[in-house]
């Protein structure tokens, strides 16, 4: 996939946040980062189209957004079903996890990820899921 011209305040905000990340961020990054999630290829603060992904595996059109609590605001929560939406339309899957799941359960995160992307079966449920 080639890329699209980014225009030069897209691509240093994409910079400057590149070197702001949260501390889920890094977290997730550690993860993703030369290739250590199943071999998939992740970049961060990706310009795509008008947006700034916070990481993205072009291979898969697959987008991992990290969301702090501001995104549980209903004016942010329309702007992102917006976003989302946008980013859909040309391709891609979003998935968003909060902070606080990548900073407490780093290895679901990762999970839920390589099965979104098809590259392992999701776990059978356990006992605790199937009794009601």
């Amino acid at each position: 996939m080639g890329h699209d011209r980014v225009p030069s305040r897209q691509r240093k905000n994409a910079k400057s946040m590149r070197r702001a990340m949260t501390d889920a961020e890094l977290k997730l990054w550690n993860e993703l980062r030369a290739h250590r999630l199943m071999g998939m290829s992740f970049r961060r603060q990706v310009p795509i189209g008008p947006y700034i992904v916070d990481f993205a595996c072009s291979s898969h059109r697959l987008i991992v957004e990290v969301d702090g609590s501001q995104h549980a605001q209903a004016e942010r929560s329309r702007y992102d079903e917006a976003r989302s939406e946008h980013l859909s339309t040309s391709g891609w899957t979003i998935l968003r996890f909060w902070n606080d799941d990548v900073i407490r359960d780093i290895d679901n995160v990762c999970q839920h990820i390589v099965i979104v992307a098809g590259l392992a079966d999701a776990p059978a449920p356990s006992m605790e899921e199937l009794v009601p």
